[in-house]
């Protein structure tokens, strides 16, 4: 089975507070395309504008450091066909982790239920996070990846630090932001995938994340 953990990205949407919607357009219409073409074929060739923070995406160590990794230095065993870890989070908006988890090697996928709001108003304020001595423990611990499906993994004030960004990061250890889905997923037992295109230069992308359960 496999199970979509992606919002959809629509023309407009937002994604997070001050960070522009997606803008959709045409580089070539059908009808245009008619005269390019043998009569009866036609196709279009859309445009797209918009943040790479935008809907369900990855942060690569080049996001927070300049010397990290970018998207395109990322390895597919970082981001592709990872042995999956659930932590279902229901102790308030800091989420701390149970240290006796093996989570070495693990997509660990925190499940808020944050993902509810998406869309909403109330998603952009009060949402839950990560606690810092639990990002800690992950990257010592030596987690692949880290995911959660709420509007950071970091509390969110204004101007305030961003401890979990910076120590999983720092460990290489790519995030996920903004899944959707993880109630539909076991506890572990299936693998997860959320590769974003190969770019050179960028720190942050979009991606389809998934995850296939036996």
């Amino acid at each position: 089975m496999i199970v979509e953990l992606s919002h959809r990205i629509e023309a407009g949407m937002i994604t997070y507070p001050g960070i522009p919607g997606p803008t959709l357009g045409l580089h070539l219409s059908r009808e245009d395309s008619r005269e390019i073409y043998a009569p009866g074929t036609e196709f279009e060739i859309a445009t797209i504008t918009l943040a790479a923070n935008t809907g369900t995406y990855l942060d690569s160590p080049y996001h927070r450091y300049a010397d990290g990794p970018d998207l395109s230095g990322l390895p597919l065993d970082k981001l592709a066909d990872l042995p999956g870890l659930v932590i279902r989070a229901d102790q308030g908006r800091e989420v701390t982790l149970d240290r006796g988890l093996d989570v070495r090697g693990k997509a660990v996928l925190i499940h808020t239920g944050w993902d509810r709001h998406f869309g909403t108003e109330d998603y952009l304020h009060g949402h839950p996070y990560l606690a810092p001595e639990s990002a800690r423990w992950l990257a010592e611990q030596g987690a692949a990846l880290v995911g959660i499906d709420s509007l950071n993994i970091d509390d969110t004030p204004p101007r305030g630090a961003r401890p979990a960004h910076t120590l999983l990061l720092a460990a290489g250890i790519p995030l996920v932001e903004h899944l959707t889905g993880l109630a539909a997923l076991p506890g572990e037992g299936f693998r997860f995938h959320a590769a974003p295109p190969l770019i050179a230069g960028m720190g942050t992308f979009p991606v389809r994340a998934y995850a296939i359960v036996p």
